[in-house]
């Protein structure tokens, strides 16, 4: 009995979590450890971030361990009966040698080159964080979208069945006609298509943020009633345009992206230049001699080795060629990136604006639309109003609700867009939109 009790309290606490509702905060999370573009993105950091190791390497001495064995006859032949010989000999030999580089040019580049890689890595993983941001940010907003409009439709679907029960109970006393109950059935008609149609639209919707976050929850946080929804800071679209051009994570990349094209150019360059390596080394040989096959020999040395390029088929020249083309290439590509930040930047500045404005408007119009619903019910009532006055009046107030919700939903994905057109999109701007939700 006791265990039957237990099992009952914890199925209904399971329960209760699962019928939680789900916040953005909470959805992010998930995302994080669920979206595989974000997973792939976290892969590639960590491989970039080899790049340095690898970089650093070659300014590193390096040991290398060799041995040989091998058969060897010989024969001596000569006129004094004395020097002349035959024998087998298997010598064997062991060389421990170590290199370290003093000076080369093209390594010094490479290890440049490693720093850079790495940290374009970070910007990269950066650029893969605030995508993930929008993505679910516009997952979320677009399943509320969703939801708000088949709460409207269904709004509007019960005050249309009032009053094409009105209609009827009019006709059959004589005070309407049959146009008025055929013009409700109509838009009673209509409004259930327009529901079949939303619930269909709710389900992708719903579907499409199961994809990044890994599970369709059954109900989500909406927007508090009467939210104000900020301007942005600072309000001046230059200045968001200037700071795109310059923070704009993909902006941040192509500069670095520059930066290793050049060190190429200087990579490849000084495949002319001469390198110095200092060399110690110890060979242990035995059995080398034919005269004497038990014989041993060691050699210790230390040294320097100069190696000065001469002629390379050309080869050298033609990649410096293809280097400074490609940094011409990253050049453009960077002043590319600065436009399409700064464009961005200006699109959801304008977009946050222009959704205020819009949002402004239509709340005015739904007190508007409100109180004409009412002045034509009234009207209706008294006779001044037909029925379908009434029906367009209904009409007319939940198109604006649901365009007002999806105007709020706009305004706060465009200011996110805005953020992470200039590099600044965190997780507290995340916070601070889901502290406007509520259950």
């Amino acid at each position: 009995m006791r265990r039957t009790q237990l099992a009952t309290m914890v199925a209904g606490a399971l329960l209760a979590m699962n019928a939680q509702a789900l916040d953005l905060i909470e959805a992010l999370n998930a995302a994080q450890a669920y979206d595989s573009q974000f997973m792939s993105a976290r892969a590639a950091r960590e491989a970039s971030a080899e790049k340095l190791p690898q970089g650093r390497s070659v300014l590193l001495p390096s040991v290398a361990l060799t041995g040989s064995i091998s058969k060897n006859d010989s024969e001596i032949t000569s006129a004094n009966p004395l020097f002349a010989r035959t024998g087998i000999s298997r010598p064997q030999n062991l060389q421990i040698q170590l290199k370290q580089p003093i000076f080369n040019m093209a390594s010094f580049d490479l290890f440049s080159q490693g720093k850079l890689q790495t940290a374009i890595g970070d910007v990269q993983f950066e650029q893969a964080k605030m995508d993930l941001f929008l993505r679910v940010s516009q997952a979320y907003f677009d399943v509320l979208a969703a939801q708000d409009a088949i709460s409207f439709i269904q709004a509007q679907k019960s005050a249309i069945t009032e009053q094409l029960a009105s209609a009827k109970r009019n006709f059959e006393v004589g005070t309407a006609t049959i146009t008025d109950t055929h013009e409700a059935q109509a838009r009673y008609d209509l409004t259930s298509a327009q529901e079949i149609a939303a619930t269909n639209d709710l389900e992708i919707k719903r579907n499409a943020l199961a994809v990044v976050i890994g599970k369709t929850p059954t109900e989500l946080n909406q927007l508090s009633p009467g939210i104000k929804l900020s301007t942005p800071e600072p309000a001046n679209v230059d200045k968001w345009v200037e700071n795109a051009a310059t923070g704009n994570v993909g902006v941040v990349a192509q500069k670095l992206a520059v930066d290793i094209a050049k060190l190429e150019i200087s990579r490849n360059r000084a495949g002319h230049y001469p390198s110095l390596d200092a060399i110690a080394s110890r060979t242990e040989s035995k059995g080398t001699s034919a005269i004497d096959p038990t014989g041993t020999s060691n050699i210790n040395s230390v040294g320097l080795q100069l190696t000065i390029p001469l002629f390379s088929g050309f080869a050298v020249t033609s990649k410096v060629r293809e280097a400074i083309a490609l940094e011409n290439k990253a050049s453009a590509d960077l002043d590319t990136a600065k436009r399409n930040a700064s464009q961005a930047a200006r699109t959801a500045y304008l977009g946050v604006q222009s959704g205020l404005s819009q949002v402004k408007a239509l709340e005015a119009a739904e007190v508007s639309s409100n109180s004409a619903l009412e002045s034509n019910k009234l009207g209706y009532e008294v006779g001044v109003r037909i029925n379908i006055d009434v029906l367009n009046a209904q009409q007319q107030l939940y198109s604006t609700r649901r365009d007002l919700a999806k105007a709020r939903y706009d305004t706060l994905i465009n200011s996110l867009k805005l953020k992470a057109a200039t590099g600044s999109l965190t997780e507290s701007d995340i916070a601070q939109i889901n502290s406007l939700l509520s259950k």
